[in-house]
């Protein structure tokens, strides 16, 4: 989010940057435009702005009475998460009492876990318009009291068309001028640094490249699992896995399970600047997410003229045109996948001249698809407009939006991030 936020700091716009927690202080976290010293966070928790928080919410009871009897009152969550959300309605109170004296006149919520209810019971509390982005997971897998969010949202921000098409169809009720797509994009090296052609020697083999956290969403034993059948199948082949996270305990046991130890590393967190080796190397980037957006990863690789493989799910066919752009499995299917690499790998063999110019072709048309739709700087650019023209008019979703459209600015406009 730090980009988005860099980009409205260059309109002239106020950004508060804030947190539910602590930020991570780890070296290889995520750079953003804020500094920890400026996110306004609730942690620590003081029990003086627990009190005050407890009577603005008290006191103006009627701002949230909805999303209470929401809570209470409606929908099948079981009572745990009810009274989660009461507590999480308790932190939205607190985060108001913390913004009233910044003059806040929208709240926005990168996200749509526990952080947006906080967000949106705030800017209830507060008075002021609310909005939100979702991505992948927080909509598809933990979609908690989106009906709600959506309801009260001015607008809401998501990154492909199967996300906005998923939204209306299970949110019918909400009004479909205030879900906008606004693509992510990437960064795109000069075309002479990776070349489109791989050439095989007879001391390299077939090589894949995972790039993605070590969490159960990413599903990174399925590819362990893909390569124990590659091996099975004959094939001579390496795979990396570039990423940390909580898995990688139970994949390294997977790995020695599968006696895969010489085939598959796992190199943990790997630098930006040392990707662009990887991907070099790479004959196919994989991915074997079980839900996404639009993976990063996947502009990453395609940009620089890299094969991609990926599970046709949520919006990745938006990128990855089958044959034409990249390749695509089916969901889970084991042997839809290893199926694919042996296809792949007989390609690149290089025994057939026009198979070698298909994949040229197919890795030129790649590049030329993150370069037309999801690039960094032209999407941002879009995210700018489109963000500030729904804040300016609230009315604004009801016609169509044309880049040029865009007047000035808003210089005293003060957007809350959480």
């Amino acid at each position: 989010m730090g980009e988005e936020i860099e980009e409205l700091r260059q309109r002239g716009v106020r950004v508060i940057p804030g947190s539910v927690r602590k930020a991570n202080s780890a070296p290889h976290a995520s750079a953003t435009a804020a500094s920890a010293r400026e996110i306004l966070c609730l942690q620590p928790l003081r029990v003086l702005t627990l009190l005050r928080a407890l009577g603005l919410a008290v006191g103006r009871w009627e701002r949230i009475a909805g999303l209470l009897g929401r809570v209470l009152l409606r929908g099948k969550e079981s009572p745990k998460r009810r009274l989660k959300a009461l507590l999480h309605t308790w932190l939205g109170a607190y985060y108001a009492v913390l913004l009233q004296k910044h003059g806040v006149d929208h709240i926005h919520v990168h996200h749509g876990y526990f952080g947006s209810w906080i967000g949106m019971v705030a800017a209830r509390l507060l008075g002021v318009s609310f909005s939100l982005t979702l991505h992948g997971s927080d909509l598809l897998v933990d979609g908690v009291y989106l009906d709600a969010k959506l309801k009260y949202c001015q607008f809401c921000i998501t990154i492909s068309e199967y996300n906005r098409s998923h939204i209306l169809e299970h949110f019918p009720a909400v009004d479909a001028g205030k879900i906008i797509v606004s693509r992510l994009g990437v960064d795109a090296p000069e075309p002479a640094e990776f070349p489109e052609r791989v050439t095989h020697g007879t001391c390299r083999g077939f090589t894949l490249l995972a790039v993605g956290r070590l969490h159960a969403v990413k599903d990174h034993a399925f590819l362990v699992r893909a390569c124990s059948r590659l091996r099975e199948c004959g094939i001579e082949f390496e795979c990396v896995i570039a990423g940390e996270g909580p898995e990688r305990h139970r994949l390294e046991l997977l790995i020695r399970q599968n006696r895969l130890q010489d085939r598959l590393m796992l190199l943990g967190h790997v630098p930006q600047p040392q990707m662009d080796s990887l991907y070099r190397r790479a004959d196919v980037v994989v991915l074997t997410s079980r839900s996404e957006g639009i993976p990063l990863v996947l502009m990453e690789a395609m940009v620089r003229g890299r094969i991609v493989l990926a599970p046709a799910i949520t919006g990745i066919p938006e990128i990855v045109i089958p044959g034409k752009t990249g390749f695509l499995y089916a969901p889970g299917s084991l042997q839809d996948f290893a199926a694919k690499i042996l296809f792949l790998q007989k390609l690149m063999s290089g025994a057939n001249c026009f198979a070698v110019s298909r994949l040229d072709w197919i890795r030129h048309a790649a590049r030329i698809q993150v370069l037309n739709n999801f690039t960094r700087r032209k999407n941002l650019t879009y995210f700018g407009d489109r963000f500030l023209q729904m804040i300016a008019n609230p009315e604004f979703h009801n016609r169509a939006f044309r880049i040029h459209d865009w007047s000035s600015p808003h210089e005293d406009l003060v957007l809350q991030q959480i």
